[in-house]
């Protein structure tokens, strides 16, 4: 069940940065699902994927809010509080994704 953090407040609108896991297109790696971080629009994999860029972020950041965004999954998720956030929206997605699973 989805609840309000404190940290909801964090959340932004934003614009993903890449089509893709920044840092797996950087190094030639794969994925396996794509994180959006609804602070500063990093595009990272999800902890499923080899990476696991998306809590790298989080770790690096502490940017707190996560969108499931790849495929479109509509649920948000905070990284401090472990559990699911009501997004106030989802981000569309900016063209084809290329697919790495």
């Amino acid at each position: 069940m989805a609840y309000t953090c404190s940290h909801a407040r964090q959340v932004r609108t934003v614009a993903p940065r890449t089509l893709g896991c920044e840092e797996c297109l950087a190094e030639g790696m794969t994925w396996f699902h794509l994180r959006l971080c609804r602070e500063c629009g990093h595009v990272g994999c999800c902890d499923q994927s080899e990476g696991k860029h998306a809590t790298k972020h989080f770790r690096a950041t502490d940017h707190p809010i996560i969108e499931g965004y790849d495929p479109p999954e509509g649920w948000g998720w905070c990284f401090v509080d472990e559990g699911f956030v009501d997004l106030p929206s989802q981000t569309p997605q900016n063209g084809a994704i290329p697919r790495y699973y």
